[in-house]
């Protein structure tokens, strides 16, 4: 099917409830090197100025939709080891590019992604070496990513047959441009909540059955939704 035009989708998503403090991860592997960056559980980041929640994933269900031209690249994706964590956290993997594996760090790391419907891998990467991946079928769920060395180690790709892919940055904003016009099922999702399955929007609780929301998008237009809270008690 061909759009019959493109909009954009704009979120921002806040957190109901005292702003959690990350654990400080218990760094026991390199300590020396590890040991440095001041690690912290990045399962639930909340932003103590504005409640934003990083990391939300916010995604297109529907298959077979219409691809904008301005998400055609040849570059890779890249997912970093860096201080012994995964960067980024969250990486969107289009089916259609390339994943980059790469380790800036001096100590070797080994990335296991734990994909259901393509072939899972547990690769060792060297110290300043990396590795391509290409995927070929859409991932039901994010899938986790961990480090074996490194057990603190997590992330997270979210793998799928099309790019309308959103990740909240520091202040819970989510923005997908470029989307084909009409109505499209989104799924929301978050590491420790799961499905975002109850939300509170313009001052009314929501129910979204496992974390999806029927949205229309308006040719040349950007649907902002305004903050929608989602409520402490869905952390797991």
């Amino acid at each position: 099917a061909v759009a019959e035009g493109w909009g954009n989708l704009k979120v921002r998503l806040v957190f109901g409830g005292d702003v959690p403090v990350p654990a400080k991860i218990n760094v026991n592997k390199d300590v020396n090197f590890c040991g440095k960056h001041g690690l912290v559980d990045e399962g639930l980041l909340v932003n103590k100025e504005n409640k934003g929640i990083a990391n939300v994933i916010v995604y297109v269900r529907d298959k077979g939709v219409s691809i904008h031209p301005s998400y055609e690249s040849d570059d890779p994706i890249m997912v970093d080891n860096t201080k012994c964590r995964f960067s980024p956290h969250v990486t969107p993997v289009w089916t259609k590019r390339t994943l980059m594996l790469k380790n800036s760090d001096p100590v070797g790391h080994n990335v296991k992604v734990d994909t259901f419907l393509n072939p899972p891998i547990n690769p060792v990467i060297p110290s300043g070496a990396a590795l391509k991946q290409t995927y070929t079928k859409t991932e039901p769920l994010p899938t986790k990513i961990s480090c074996s060395i490194h057990p603190w180690m997590t992330g997270w790709l979210v793998i799928r047959d099309n790019p309308y892919v959103g990740v909240a940055d520091k202040n819970g904003l989510v923005e997908i441009k470029n989307i084909p016009a009409g109505e499209l099922e989104f799924q929301f999702w978050q590491e420790k909540v799961g499905y975002v399955r109850e939300v509170e929007l313009d001052g009314k609780t929501v129910l979204w059955n496992r974390g999806r929301v029927k949205l229309t998008i308006e040719d040349g237009e950007t649907l902002d939704l305004g903050d929608v809270t989602v409520p402490a008690k869905l952390v797991k």
